[in-house]
């Protein structure tokens, strides 16, 4: 599936507004408000809600393609929207969540903007995808849920209007899961802390909560810690696709700008342009194909999904560890075959280099699908 004219030029048209402020957040560290404001002004945080409440009803193929088209603009704005995506990918068809609640979440993205991601990272705990139990605990009250902890990489942080917070239930024996709490409650604080090599617009902050009061119909996924322990298909799929299209949009922008630079870059000792050189054809024929890869991939994993064929947990690791490793290659030769420029602040590249690189970090990282997919084939 395509993206329909609307959309696309809509989503091409902010990655480009987004590439001209990208190296100004960027140095500051700034959250890109700006960027958040051109979303929703846009009305894309509707995009992934069903259409009977409203939005765009778009499942993941189209979902992919605007990610990796914002990607290219700014990755971290991109980061953002991909969360809240697969928050409204999800919450609709899941039997867990109150059907209320998931309703009212989905017209307050269409009719607000309003942005949700999850927050699950923890000092203590790290990502807890790996396993362990949360220190943000909630316990119950006459009138719902008091929630106390921290939260750290929190993305979008000072944009989202609700987090769905990892806990750990205050009881005898501690169930673990989701607690929806609008960010704008009381004790609700956000700590300035994100000061990463890369994303550094994606506002990941820490989250305090202290004493934080939802209601009970809040708790939306509680279950005991050994109900955790069955793969999530569906979420691992809605997440490495959209990851993937993001670092897939990063690499394409580097290519984008060292083909450009190439062709400009005319070294008195060549007495033409570098883009003449056979083995810049041969590296840059290596990115096209690399990228035509990652395209083809993407584009059948999710027609996979969105017709119902979820691959599995496994698979959706490949697709994610896969694409990722192409697009730091590709975004690795552009800064080799341009040299000092490459890697100096007043252009792009050096930008590129250090956003791609976040893709080994974002889960599923390479070492444990690998693990994983080595303990199967042994079968233990």
């Amino acid at each position: 599936m395509i993206l329909s004219p609307p959309l696309r030029d809509t989503a091409e048209g902010l990655a480009r507004l987004f590439a001209e402020r990208a190296e100004g957040h960027d140095r500051a560290g700034r959250f890109a408000h700006d960027n958040i404001a051109d979303l929703r002004q846009a009305g894309l945080p509707s995009l992934t809600v069903p259409r009977r409440l409203g939005g765009g009803g778009a499942g993941l193929d189209q979902a992919t393609k605007v990610i990796g088209t914002l990607a290219q603009g700014d990755p971290s704005t991109a980061l953002v929207l991909t969360m809240h995506f697969l928050q409204h990918g999800l919450i609709h068809t899941r039997e867990a969540w109150p059907r209320a609640v998931a309703d009212r979440l989905g017209r307050a993205a269409v009719e607000d903007g309003a942005l949700i991601n999850a927050l699950r990272v923890e000092p203590e705990l790290g990502t807890p995808a790996r396993g362990g139990m949360p220190e943000t605990v909630a316990r119950a009250t006459s009138t719902g849920w008091l929630i106390n902890g921290r939260k750290i990489y929190s993305t979008g942080s000072p944009a989202l209007t609700h987090g769905l917070v990892f806990v750990r239930i205050d009881e005898a024996e501690p169930r673990i899961g989701n607690i929806l709490v609008p960010m704008g409650s009381e004790g609700v604080r956000i700590e300035e802390s994100w000061d990463h090599l890369g994303l550094r617009a994606s506002g990941s902050h820490d989250v305090v909560l202290k004493d934080v009061v939802v209601p009970a119909d809040h708790a939306v996924d509680l279950r005991s810690p050994d109900g955790w322990r069955k793969p999530d298909t569906d979420q691992q799929a809605w997440s490495t696709a959209m990851l993937s299209a993001l670092y897939d949009g990063v690499a394409r922008a580097a290519q984008a700008w060292f083909i450009a630079f190439a062709k400009d870059r005319r070294p008195g000792s060549l007495g033409q342009s570098l883009a003449t050189l056979p083995r810049f054809h041969d590296a840059v024929g290596d990115n096209e194909r690399l990228l035509a890869v990652n395209a083809r991939l993407i584009r059948s994993f999710a027609a996979d999904v969105d017709e119902g064929n979820c691959p599995s947990v496994g698979e959706s690791g490949f697709l994610k560890t896969t694409i990722t490793e192409n697009a730091i290659l590709v975004v690795q030769r552009a800064v080799e075959l341009a040299g000092n420029p490459g890697l100096s602040r007043k252009n792009p590249l050096e930008r590129h280099l250090r956003d791609v690189l976040c893709g080994r970090i974002h889960w599923p990282q390479a070492d444990a699908v690998r693990a994983s997919a080595g303990r199967a084939a042994f079968g233990v």
